[in-house]
């Protein structure tokens, strides 16, 4: 079956009128400097699978974890190579992950983390209007996942006005 452009990559939630949940949802909107719900929904989603692929790998190995590891090392590592788990992290640590692991991997969150901009909404600014490089390349897209062997290589574009250290939006040196 083809994609369509109606395809939804999120689920919204059961319960839309839960109070504590939306105060949740906003703090983290707030935090991570997100558009709206819906990058925060798919956030979710992509945890939500996460965990299910490890719940299916736990229960075709009939419950034993060590077997379960072996036939998902792939699995295990791709979460690793993307900084969601730890290198000494097992299939019991993915299903306790919360949705701040995926969201602190977002390119956004990341050039906020090093200091390239001086809140998560300027990095999505700078993102968004191409400042930003990583590995070299010009990314636009704030929900970008960041490898961890590509962290270090995030700064501003070459051809970036923003390149100059005297430029009056660049973040104040710690």
């Amino acid at each position: 079956m083809a994609l369509g452009s109606n395809t939804k990559f999120y689920e919204t939630p059961n319960h839309p009128f839960q109070g504590e949940r939306i105060a949740a949802e906003g703090g983290l909107l707030g935090k991570y400097g997100l558009k709206n719900k819906e990058e925060l929904w798919r956030a979710e989603s992509e945890l939500r699978q996460y965990r299910r692929e490890a719940r299916d790998l736990i229960g075709s190995a009939g419950g034993d974890v060590t077997v379960a590891e072996r036939e998902g090392e792939e699995f295990l590592s791709r979460l690793q190579r993307l900084g969601i788990l730890g290198s000494e992290d097992t299939l019991d640590d993915v299903l306790a992950l919360e949705t701040t692991d995926i969201l602190e991997r977002r390119l956004q969150t990341v050039v906020y983390r090093k200091g390239l901009a001086n809140s998560t909404s300027q990095a999505r600014q700078f993102i968004t209007h191409g400042h930003i490089a990583v590995d070299g390349r010009r990314v636009r897209v704030p929900s970008y996942k960041v490898d961890v062997s590509v962290e270090d290589t995030i700064e501003f574009a070459s051809s970036s006005a923003l390149t100059d250290e005297l430029h009056p939006e660049r973040a104040e040196e710690q």
